[in-house]
C-alpha cells in the first residue's frame, strides 16, 4: 500500500512511526514544506525565558529518523492540489521550482494550523511577529536578546500569549498584554481565576489591556504605534497570538469540515473520503463535555489521533476516545489546569449547569508546609454528571487535572468523585483528596 502524508510536526510525525510499526507492506511518502519535523512551538517563550538554553532541544525527531524507520522523506515540498478523484496528488519542489504529480492508495492530511492574522491596517510591519514556527522562534529569541526591544506588545491574552508575557518580562522587557475579551485566560478558566493572574502579571510591571480591540499599526518613527479603539501605544515588537486556524483550503469542496475548515473525522480518524485520513490541528475533535465536534488544536490530541491512524491504517481497530481539552500553564511560580468546561462556557452554550468555587489545602496543616488551591467543579444540574474541574496554586496541581480529565472521559457523577478511592499519606494529601472535597462541596450545595 502507497501511503503519502502531507505534513510532519505533531500528527504527522506521529502517524509515520505509527503507520511503519503497526503495518506490514507499507510505502511511506512524506511531503512538507519546511525544512524539519516536529518542532515544539511550547517551548518558545521557555526558550526566550532562559529556561531551554538551546532552541534545537524543542525537536524531539527528524528527517533523517524518519528515514532510518523507512519513510521516504521530502523536506521543502509544497503539496499544491488534491485530485480525490484519481487519487493524486500535485507537489512543488520549493528549491527548485519543478512540479509533479504523485499517486496514493491512502492520504493522510496532517497539514496542522496556521496562527489567525487579523485583517488591521499595518499588520505587514516587519516588527510583527508570530509565534508557531521555528523560523519565528528564531526570530522572537534574537528580538528578545536585542538591546533595542525595550518596549513588548503581546496581542491575545491565551495560553501562549501569557505565556510570552511572562517570557518576556522575566526578560527585562516593558510588556503589555492587550485582549479584546473582558479577561484573559477565559477559555479556560473562570473569572476568579483569571483575575489572580492579571494581579500577578500586574504586581510584576505588566499591563494589562483586557476589552480594547486594536484598529491599527502605524510607524511613528519613535517605534510602533498601537492604536486600540481606546488607547495607543508604542512598541519595539509585536506578538499577534489571537488563536489558530485549520490550515485545510487543500480539501476545499473535497472532504466534510466544520464552518471554520477544521476536517470532519470519525472514531477512527477517517475523513468524508474512504481514502483520506486526517489527524491533528487540521482536524475537529470530539469535545466529551458537551458530544459535540470542536476546534481544539492542542499538540496532545494531535500525537494521539496521530497514533491511531497508524493501528486503524488497514482496518478499524481502535477508537478515538475524544477530548476534554486538558490543558496546563505555569506562570512564575503560579500553576493553572483545566479539564473540560467552565460555568461560563457552559453557560454560553446553554446548558443548565452549576458550578461551585472553593479553596482548600492540598495536605493536613499539623504539616511543616502546605499549600492552598483554589479549585472549581462545574456540572451538568440534571443528572450531576461532571462538565469541567479547574485548579489553581503554587502546589503542582497538574497531575491532579488528568484525573479530573478521566472523571469527565468517564461520565463520573459528584457522587462518583465524591467517594472514589484514592490514597492519603500526609505528604501527598489528607484523608479526603481535594478532589474528593470538591465534589462534596457541590454535593453539599444541592442537598442543602
Amino acid at each position: 500500500m502507497k501511503v503519502v502524508v502531507i505534513g510532519s510536526t505533531h500528527a504527522g510525525t506521529a502517524a509515520i512511526k505509527s503507520i511503519i510499526k503497526h503495518n506490514k507492506d507499507v510505502e511511506v511518502e512524506v511531503f512538507d514544506r519546511n525544512d524539519n519535523v516536529s518542532f515544539l512551538s511550547c517551548g518558545i517563550a521557555l526558550t526566550v525565558q532562559g529556561e531551554v538554553k538551546n532552541l534545537n532541544d524543542l525537536f524531539y525527531s527528524s528527517p533523517h529518523e524518519l528515514q532510518e524507520i523507512g519513510a521516504v522523506i521530502h523536506m521543502e515540498h509544497e503539496v499544491t492540489s488534491v485530485d480525490a478523484n484519481s487519487k493524486k496528488i500535485m507537489v512543488k519542489n520549493l528549491k527548485t521550482g519543478e512540479t509533479y504529480s504523485v499517486s496514493y492508495d491512502k492520504l493522510i492530511a496532517t497539514t496542522g494550523s496556521w496562527p489567525i492574522i487579523p485583517n488591521i491596517p499595518g499588520i505587514d510591519d516587519s516588527r510583527i511577529v508570530l509565534s508557531k514556527n521555528y523560523e519565528h522562534a528564531k526570530k522572537l529569541i534574537k528580538l528578545a536578546n536585542d538591546k533595542n526591544t525595550r518596549r513588548v506588545i503581546v496581542v491575545g491574552g491565551g495560553y501562549i500569549g501569557t505565556e510570552l508575557v511572562e517570557a518576556f518580562n522575566s526578560n527585562g522587557k516593558e510588556v503589555t498584554l492587550i485582549d479584546n475579551q473582558a479577561s484573559i485566560l477565559n477559555k479556560y478558566f473562570d473569572e476568579k481565576f483569571t483575575n489572580n493572574v492579571e494581579e500577578l502579571f500586574k504586581s510584576k510591571g505588566v499591563r494589562i489591556r483586557t476589552g480594547e480591540f486594536v484598529k491599527s499599526f502605524k510607524d511613528t518613527g519613535e517605534g510602533l504605534a498601537v492604536t486600540t479603539d481606546s488607547n495607543q501605544y508604542l512598541a519595539d515588537l509585536v506578538i499577534m497570538s489571537v488563536g489558530f486556524k485549520p490550515n485545510t483550503s487543500l480539501f476545499d469542496g473535497k472532504l466534510q469540515t466544520t464552518p471554520n475548515g477544521a476536517l470532519i473525522v470519525d472514531d477512527y480518524m477517517n475523513t468524508s473520503d474512504p481514502n483520506i485520513m486526517a489527524a491533528g490541528d487540521s482536524v475537529a475533535v470530539h469535545y466529551n463535555p458537551t458530544g459535540d465536534n470542536a476546534y481544539i488544536p492542542l499538540a496532545t490530541n494531535a500525537v494521539r489521533q496521530g497514533t491511531l491512524i497508524g493501528y486503524n491504517l488497514m482496518e478499524p481497530k481502535i477508537k478515538y476516545m475524544g477530548t476534554q481539552s486538558t490543558s496546563g500553564l505555569k506562570l512564575y511560580d503560579l500553576n493553572m489546569a483545566s479539564s473540560g468546561l467552565t460555568a461560563l462556557h457552559a453557560k454560553e452554550l446553554g446548558i443548565d449547569a452549576d458550578s461551585i468555587t472553593m479553596i482548600d489545602n492540598f495536605r493536613p496543616e499539623f504539616m511543616s508546609s502546605t499549600e492552598p488551591i483554589l479549585m472549581s467543579i462545574t456540572w451538568e444540574c440534571s443528572t450531576e454528571r461532571i462538565l469541567g474541574i479547574q485548579l489553581q496554586s503554587r502546589y503542582d496541581i497538574s497531575q491532579s487535572a488528568n484525573a479530573a480529565s478521566i472523571a469527565i472521559q468517564k461520565n463520573m457523577t459528584l457522587t462518583d468523585l465524591s467517594f472514589v478511592d484514592m490514597l492519603f499519606q500526609p505528604w501527598f494529601d489528607r484523608p479526603f483528596n481535594y478532589l474528593n472535597l470538591l465534589a462534596q462541596a457541590a454535593l453539599d450545595r444541592i442537598n442543602n
